[in-house]
């Protein structure tokens, strides 16, 4: 996912932090602000859905 976010967003994106972690931990953060988890949502997110949520989030 992070590739096609690079992919899509370019130099528009000033910093992608991959942190590995244990126990299916997938957290998608903007601004420090948790935009996604995968914990609390109990799956995996869609590509399409984190680009809405990075667009739409302030």
């Amino acid at each position: 996912m992070a590739s096609e976010l690079l992919e899509k967003y370019g130099n528009s994106i000033s910093g992608l932090e991959l942190i590995p972690s244990g126990g299916g931990v997938y957290e998608v953060m903007k601004d420090r602000k948790l935009i996604f988890s995968k914990k609390k949502e109990e799956r995996f997110p869609e590509l399409n859905e984190i680009t809405n949520l990075l667009e739409t989030s302030k």
